[in-house]
C-alpha cells in the first residue's frame, strides 16, 4: 500500500537538480525550464549486473532507508498536491529550530549560521516577500488547478497589491500561462512582473525570454536575455541564458547570431552540456556547415543516448542525408536497453532488422536476441520465438540461455531451470548473463523455502562475480541461509567476510547484529557479542539492528568481560556528522529569494536557489523543508529532508538539531491519530510511523492500487470498517478525511494486529504484504524470536518496510514520549 515519490529533476545551468514539486511543471527542453537532462557516455554493449542497478522480480531490491515501501501486489501510487497540516514557521518563514553541535568523529563544536548585515538587495528581497506574503495559497491554488477562478483570484491580487506583490502575481501567472501553453499570455504576465517589481527579476526575464520563444516570438528574447549573468550577478540562469538566447536566435533563421553566442563559450564548463551542444549543431547546421553538425550530433547521439537531443540529433542526422549506421544505431539501442528504456531499446532494435542495414552476421544474430530480451522484458515474447532465435558462439549465446532460464523459471520447471544454468556455468563462465541467472535462481529457490539451492546459486555469484553490484546482497543471504540451516561456523564466516567485504553496504547492521548473536548464542563469548553489538549501535545508531542490538547490551551487563575487538570491526565504518545549524541566515539572498520563489508557486526552482548559495550545505535543508512546512505542506518536507544526502540514521538525535528531525518525523493531524490510536489500543507512535511509511502524511493521495488516504486503505476495507464504525452511506471519499480515515485505518489495524496475537511484526508484514503470505512464513518458521522472522521474510521490500517502521517508532518515541 505504500508509494514512492521521486521528484522531479530540474535542469538549471546545465546541471540536473532533484527537487519537490507541483504535480504540474513546465517541461519544455529548454534552459529555463523544468526537465530531464542525462548526458553522460555509456557504455557500447547492454550493461552487466557490476554496472548498473539490479531489479529481479522477487525479492525485490530493498528501497534504501528512509524511503517508503509499496506492498507485494500493491503499485505505486502518485502523489497528489500538499497534505494539511500546522504550519511550522510563521509567514516570515524563520525556523523555530534549535541551535546545533555538529561534530566530525569526536570532536564537538557548535555550529551557528554566520550572522549577515542587511544589504540593500537583501532588504529589497525581504520587502518583496513581505508584500506577496498572502500571494502564496492562491498562486500554489493557481499552479495546481489552473481553474478561471484561480486566475481570477491571482489577477485581483496583482491589482491590489502594486509593486512586488503584484510582480510576484505576475510570475504566478506566467507561469500557470506557461503550463497552459498559452504563451503570448505568459510573455504578457512577465513584462508585467518585470514592470511591477525588481526582486525576481532574473526570474521575469529568463522564463520570459522562453515564453517567447515558445511562442514563436524570439526576437522577442534578444533584449531579455543580453547581457544576462551582468544584469543578474548570481542568478541560478547565468549559465543557461547563452544557450536560450542562441535558441531564440535560431528560432527567428539567424543561425550566425546563434554562432556568436555560443562560439566563445567552446572551452567553458557549459560547452560539455547536451543542450549546449546541441544549440551549437544547431547553428552549424543552419548556417550551411553540415560537416561540423554533423559531427556534433554524432557525438550527442552516441554520447548522450538517454537525452531527449540524441533522438533529435538522429532526426537532424537523418534530414542532412547522414544517419547514424547500423552499428552507431546499435550502440544507442543497448543504452536504451542497459537504462532498462526496454520498450524503447526493443523498437530501435526491431527498426534496425527491418531495414536490413550492413550488419555481420554475428551482429545481426546478436540484435536478435537483444530484441528478444527487451521483448521478454516486457512480456511479448513466447518459448517458441525464443527457441528460434540463432545459436550463436558469444556472449549473445549466453543471453539467449538466460532467456530460456527465465521461461523454465516462469513456468516452475525446476529441473529445466537448473540444466541451463549448469550449461551456463560451463560454457560462459564469465558472462553477466550468468550473472543474471545465478541472482533470478537465487531469489527462486529463496522464495520456494528453498535454503541449500538458494545458498548454491547466491555463493556462485559471489565467487564468480565478486564485484557484482550483486554481490553484497547474494553474499549476505548466502551467510542468513547457513544461520537457518543452524550452520553457525559457516554463517559467522560469511558474516564476517561480509563486514570486511562490503562496507557501509545495507546488510552491514544486520551482519553485525547476527555475528553478535552467534558469538552470544552458540559460541558464549560474551564479550565479543558486546563489542558487535557496540559497533552497531555507534555506526548506525537508528537502525533497526541497533535497537535490537542495545537490548542486548542490556540483556548481557552482567556477565560481559572485556575483550579485545574481532579484526572484522575494522572495517566498520565510522560516521562523519554533517556540520548542520538549525538557524538560518535570514540576511542570505537566496533563502529570502527561495521564501519569494514559494509565494510565486515557482516550486520547482526553491531547491537549486538554495543550493547556489556558498553556505548552504549547513542549512539548506532545513530551510527547504522549512519552506514547505511553513505552508503546511509535510509530505513536501518529508520528501525534501529525504533527498537531502544527510544520512540522518547513522546520526545521533543530538548531534543534529531537533528541528530537522522533527520536520523529517512530523506530527500532523496529531489529535485525531492518538485519539483513534488510544480507540483502538494501538501505540500512536507506530501508527505515526506506519503512516510515515505509506504515505508520507499525504492525506489526498490514492495508489495506483487503488488505495487511499494516510493509512492507505482499500475502498472495500474502508467500507467493512465503516459498517463496524456505524458510519452510514460510506463512500470512498471519505477516506481522503483524515480524521475518517485515522478512524478507519487503525481499526483496520487492531483488527491485523488481533489476527496475529498481537505481535506488531507480523501485523506490520501482513499489512504490507497480505496475510497469504506471512501465515506461510510463520509455517516454515521455527524462529529463535521474532526478529529471526523479519529477517527471514523474502520480500525484501516487506522486510525492509517492516523494519523502517519500527526503527520509525522509537524515532517518534525519542524525540515526543517526553514533552
Amino acid at each position: 500500500m505504500g508509494w514512492r515519490n521521486k521528484g522531479t529533476m530540474v535542469t538549471i545551468g546545465g546541471k540536473v537538480w532533484l527537487a519537490v514539486v507541483a504535480a504540474a511543471s513546465i517541461g519544455m527542453s529548454v534552459p529555463c525550464s523544468a526537465g530531464y537532462t542525462v548526458g553522460q557516455a555509456q557504455a557500447t554493449t547492454p550493461a552487466t549486473a557490476q554496472s548498473k542497478p539490479q531489479s529481479k522480480k522477487a525479492p525485490k531490491t530493498p528501497p534504501k532507508s528512509g524511503t517508503s515501501s509499496a506492498g507485494a501486489g500493491k503499485a505505486s501510487g502518485s502523489k497528489t498536491k500538499g497534505a494539511s497540516g500546522k504550519a511550522r514557521a510563521g509567514a516570515s518563514g524563520k525556523t523555530s529550530g534549535s541551535k546545533t553541535t555538529g561534530k566530525k568523529g569526536t570532536a564537538s563544536r557548535k555550529r551557528h549560521v554566520v550572522s549577515r548585515k542587511p544589504t540593500a538587495q537583501t532588504i529589497r528581497l525581504t520587502s518583496a516577500f513581505k508584500a506577496s506574503e498572502l500571494l502564496r495559497p492562491m498562486a500554489q491554488q493557481l499552479a495546481a488547478t489552473r481553474s478561471a477562478a484561480a486566475y481570477s483570484g491571482v489577477e485581483a491580487y496583482a491589482r491590489q497589491h502594486p509593486g512586488e506583490g503584484a510582480a510576484a502575481a505576475y510570475l504566478a501567472l506566467g507561469h500557470a500561462a506557461m503550463l497552459d501553453h498559452r504563451y503570448d499570455d505568459a510573455v504578457g504576465s512577465y513584462r508585467q512582473a518585470n514592470v511591477s517589481g525588481t526582486a525576481l527579476d532574473d526570474y521575469a526575464d529568463c522564463l520570459g525570454a522562453q515564453a517567447a520563444i515558445q511562442g514563436g516570438h524570439g526576437a522577442d528574447a534578444y533584449g531579455l536575455l543580453d547581457r544576462f549573468a551582468e544584469r543578474h550577478p548570481e542568478s541560478i540562469f547565468d549559465a543557461s541564458a547563452p544557450v536560450l538566447l542562441a535558441n531564440a536566435h535560431l528560432q527567428q533563421n539567424d543561425p550566425q547570431g546563434a554562432l556568436k553566442v555560443l562560439v566563445p563559450l567552446v572551452d567553458s564548463a557549459q560547452a560539455s552540456h547536451v543542450d549546449f551542444r546541441y544549440a551549437l549543431a544547431r547553428a552549424y547546421q543552419a548556417s550551411g556547415d553540415t560537416a561540423h553538425a554533423a559531427s556534433i550530433y554524432s557525438r550527442i547521439y552516441a554520447g548522450f543516448p538517454l537525452s531527449v537531443e540524441a533522438s533529435q540529433a538522429r532526426t537532424q542526422l537523418q534530414a542532412m542525408n547522414t544517419p547514424p549506421t547500423a552499428a552507431e544505431r546499435k550502440v544507442h539501442a543497448d543504452q536504451l536497453f542497459n537504462a532498462k528504456r526496454y520498450a524503447e531499446a526493443g523498437e530501435e532494435y526491431h527498426s534496425i532488422e527491418r531495414d536490413g542495414s550492413g550488419l555481420s552476421v554475428a551482429d545481426h544474430d546478436a540484435l536478435l536476441i537483444y530484441a528478444a530480451a527487451s521483448d521478454m522484458r516486457l512480456k511479448k515474447i513466447s518459448r517458441r520465438e525464443v527457441e528460434k532465435l540463432p545459436d550463436t558462439k558469444d556472449d549473445s549465446a549466453a543471453l539467449k540461455l538466460y532467456l530460456l532460464a527465465e521461461l523454465s523459471r516462469n513456468e516452475n520447471d525446476q529441473s529445466a531451470h537448473d540444466a541451463l544454468i549448469a550449461q551456463m556455468v560451463r560454457d560462459f563462465p564469465t558472462s553477466r548473463w550468468l550473472e543474471e541467472a545465478l541472482y533470478s535462481g537465487g531469489n527462486m529457490y529463496l522464495l520456494k523455502h528453498d535454503a541449500q539451492q538458494a545458498t548454491y546459486h547466491y555463493a556462485l555469484l559471489v565467487k564468480l562475480f565478486p564485484k557484482s553490484l550483486y554481490a553484497p546482497s547474494a553474499h549476505w543471504r548466502a551467510a542468513w541461509m547457513n544461520y537457518r540451516q543452524h550452520n553457525y561456523a559457516e554463517a559467522a564466516r560469511l558474516m564476517e567476510e561480509q563486514i570486511q567485504m562490503f562496507g557501509g553496504g545495507i546488510e552491514i547492521p544486520g551482519a553485525l547484529y547476527w555475528r553478535g548473536r552467534i558469538y552470544e548464542d552458540e559460541e558464549k563469548n560474551f564479550g565479543q557479542a558486546a563489542n558487535y553489538y557496540r559497533a552497531l549501535s555507534g555506526s548506525y545508531i537508528n537502525s533497526y539492528y541497533a535497537g535490537l542490538a542495545r537490548q542486548r547490551l542490556n540483556v548481557l551487563k552482567a556477565q560481559t568481560a572485556s575483550v579485545a575487538p574481532a579484526a572484522a570491526l575494522s572495517a566498520v565504518h565510522v560516521p562523519v556528522v554533517p556540520e548542520l545549524t538549525g538557524e538560518l541566515p535570514e540576511n542570505e539572498p537566496h533563502l529570502i529569494k527561495a521564501r519569494l520563489l514559494a509565494n510565486a508557486a515557482l516550486n520547482e526552482y526553491i531547491g537549486p536557489e538554495i543550493q547556489a548559495s556558498e553556505t548552504s550545505s549547513e542549512w539548506g535543508a532545513l530551510a527547504q523543508a522549512e519552506i514547505y512546512s511553513s505552508y503546511g505542506e509535510t509530505t513536501r518536507a518529508i520528501q525534501s529532508m529525504k533527498h537531502s544526502g544527510i544520512s540522518f540514521f547513522s546520526l545521533p538525535l543530538d548531534e543534529v538539531p531537533t528541528v530537522y528531525w522533527k520536520l523529517l518525523f512530523p506530527q500532523p493531524y496529531w489529535a485525531d491519530l492518538t485519539a483513534s490510536s488510544r480507540k483502538n489500543g494501538l501505540d500512536p507512535f507506530l501508527v505515526a510511523s506506519l503512516i510515515r511509511q505509506e504515505s508520507e502524511f499525504n492525506a489526498g493521495v490514492v495508489s495506483h492500487a487503488n488505495a487511499w488516504g494516510l493509512m492507505q486503505l482499500l475502498p472495500s476495507v474502508g467500507k467493512a470498517a465503516a459498517k463496524k464504525q456505524g458510519i452510514k452511506h460510506f463512500d470512498a471519499n471519505m477516506l481522503l478525511n483524515p480524521a475518517t480515515n485515522l478512524q478507519l485505518g487503525t481499526l483496520n489495524l487492531r483488527e491485523v494486529m488481533d489476527r496475529f496475537g498481537g505481535q506488531a511484526e507480523y501485523a506490520l508484514a501482513a499489512y504490507n504484504a497480505g496475510d497469504v503470505p506471512v501465515r506461510q512464513w510463520m509455517e516454515v518458521g521455527d524462529y529463535k524470536d521474532i526478529a529471526e522472522f523479519v529477517e527471514s521474510i523474502p520480500y525484501s521490500e516487506t522486510r525492509e518496510y517492516v523494519q523502517a517502521i519500527l526503527r520509525n517508532r522509537e524515532i517518534y518515541r525519542a524525540l515526543y514520549a517526553v514533552q
